[in-house]
């Protein structure tokens, strides 16, 4: 392990993740139960087709709860940034976690099977590990800056597809009111005729991580948050995909759009997207 990878020892990382993935668990529970009880769950609504429930804050609640107890002997000034308590303040130095407590709430409440519970541990704003529990498959995907990426324990690497007509593309819609419908309808069409298909899960954590596990070739959004892909940006550079912004540039927790996949897909998507936005045929 070397400085450059990640700022702790082997004994911190591994504490560290493990407090992540009991975090990650008992926020599972609380997702699992709500689920019983679906129809009896009040909607709150944080923005246009944006929802909020008890289970988002209770699950949020207890990720905190579970890191701080875990870690706060050893990191007193820890931070838990979750989606649900989000601040613009600016990212902590040192030890932070940026949570998604649920991500795919709108799956959830409507009884879709694709929703997750996504924790980043971040150092000086970059991530260094990153969990996202893929809670209806209970599949639970986890990277270490400079160690690789796994699924339930199982190593993973992203496709080796470099032929856009067999390439599978992970999107996410516009919507609310950050929608750019019409850009992304420019991008969707070349998109999608030149490929063999594209699917939104609903989850922009569960699209990272399949595609960290070669599922996806390369995935593309217009619109994320950094709880949303603060675990998956870094589970797909561990599994030897490339992850940026629209431009090219390479990601961070804030970037926004977002363009990733493997490394011969990233780059053919780039330029497709780049084409669509300034008018070119494809």
């Amino acid at each position: 392990m070397t400085q450059a990878d990640i700022p702790y020892d082997r004994e911190i990382v591994a504490r560290i993740l493990d407090a992540m993935i009991v975090a990650a668990r008992a926020a599972e529970e609380i997702i699992l139960g709500g689920a019983t009880r679906r129809s009896g769950l009040v909607w709150q609504t944080k923005g246009r087709a944006d929802y909020l429930t008890e289970i988002d804050t209770s699950s949020e609640a207890v990720i905190r709860h579970e890191l701080t107890s875990a870690l706060g002997e050893d990191f007193p000034d820890v931070r838990v940034l979750g989606e649900e308590s989000w601040r613009d303040d600016p990212l902590p130095s040192g030890l932070a976690f940026v949570v998604d407590p649920l991500d795919g709430t709108t799956n959830f409440l409507h009884g879709i099977p694709a929703f997750s519970v996504s924790i980043a541990a971040i150092h000086e704003t970059e991530p260094v590990i990153a969990l996202v529990l893929d809670i209806p498959r209970g599949e639970l995907f986890t990277a270490v800056r400079g160690f690789g990426a796994r699924v339930n324990g199982t190593p993973i690497q992203v496709s080796t597809i470099t032929e856009p007509a067999r390439a599978l593309i992970g999107t996410g819609f516009p919507f609310g009111e950050h929608a750019e419908t019409e850009r992304y309808a420019r991008q969707f069409v070349p998109v999608a005729q030149a490929t063999s298909g594209i699917r939104r899960v609903g989850s922009a954590a569960i699209d990272l991580a399949w595609l960290a596990a070669g599922r996806f070739d390369a995935f593309w959004e217009l619109h994320l948050s950094p709880w949303d892909i603060a675990a998956g940006i870094l589970l797909v550079s561990e599994a030897g995909g490339v992850v940026s912004g629209i431009q090219g540039t390479p990601a961070s927790i804030g970037t926004s759009p977002l363009v990733a996949g493997n490394p011969s897909m990233h780059a053919w998507l780039l330029d497709v997207l780049h084409d669509a936005d300034n008018g070119a045929t494809a």
